[in-house]
């Protein structure tokens, strides 16, 4: 979308307020289609910083994530947390990961995640 859907934006902003971390949501990107819960960024840094501070090789970066550089205005990424990128009959990182993904660039998207079964 070369402007973001204005629902969409919505739904990022009360995200955003604090006023809910729930929202899960399912979303394509270029192609790829990805599934989590939405958290707002600010959360979402501190969990990133946290997981670089614990890597022997990446510790450095932490400090990056740690600071401050949230800008006024209506949001411009969608920050998922516990999120996959599906691919066939697999999520990818099986566990959940950690992604930022610009407005402008959903394609599509519908409320809710997306999960495997066996049965």
């Amino acid at each position: 979308m070369s402007k973001p859907d204005e629902l969409l934006v919505d739904i990022a902003a009360t995200v955003e307020s604090g006023r809910s971390n729930q929202m899960s949501l399912t979303v394509v990107v270029g192609g790829a289609v990805l599934t989590g819960r939405l958290a707002p960024e600010a959360l979402w840094r501190e969990r990133v910083s946290e997981v670089l501070t614990d890597s022997d090789r990446l510790g450095e970066f932490s400090g990056i994530f740690r600071t401050s550089t949230l800008k006024e205005g209506p949001p411009t990424h969608l920050h998922f947390h516990l999120a996959r990128i599906l691919q066939g009959t697999v999520g990818i990182p099986e566990t959940g990961g950690m992604y930022r993904v610009a407005l402008a660039d959903v394609s599509a998207w519908t409320v809710g995640d997306f999960r495997y079964s066996d049965h």
